[in-house]
């Protein structure tokens, strides 16, 4: 098992990392060339750096992640392919994505776009909290012990 980092916007990441090197799970953080450092490698997290496309991150994170492996995600199509491959896909704010809410996040997604492409305002994304990273927290140690 591994857990792949969708990197470039995750403010979870130091999170993700304590956690699993406390489980003993290696960590991949996947991000865009744009945000090459040397600052980034740490013992037992790889970091994989993909072109500045708008889903080169989802794609490669497709094509390295297998069956019970842990994407951490905001993206809603990724989590949507992530779910299809038998993964475990966790929001940074902490939730699960599943097969019962996915359609509907998906749904959602879909109608703010058109509404936007249409000419109107839709409310962008609540500011990330600390009650946001202790909810993300607690389930992804839970998602880490119920893995072993």
């Amino acid at each position: 098992m591994k857990v792949y980092v969708d990197a470039d916007a995750c403010p979870v990441k130091n999170t993700i990392i304590s956690a699993a090197q406390d489980f003993d799970v290696p960590v991949v953080l996947v991000k865009s060339i744009s945000h090459f450092s040397h600052d980034d490698e740490q013992p037992g997290v790889e970091t994989v750096y993909v072109d500045t496309g708008a889903e080169a991150a989802d794609y490669r994170i497709i094509q390295l992640a297998q069956t019970r492996d842990i994407i951490i995600t905001q993206d809603y199509g990724l989590a949507s392919l992530g779910l299809s491959k038998g993964c475990t896909v966790l929001h940074h704010k902490g939730f699960a994505y599943t097969n019962r809410n996915i359609d509907q996040l998906l749904q959602t997604r879909y109608a703010n776009a058109k509404a936007r492409k249409s000419g109107k305002r839709t409310k962008g994304p609540k500011a990330f909290t600390s009650e946001d990273e202790m909810k993300f927290r607690n389930l992804f140690w839970k998602t880490l012990e119920e893995a072993r």
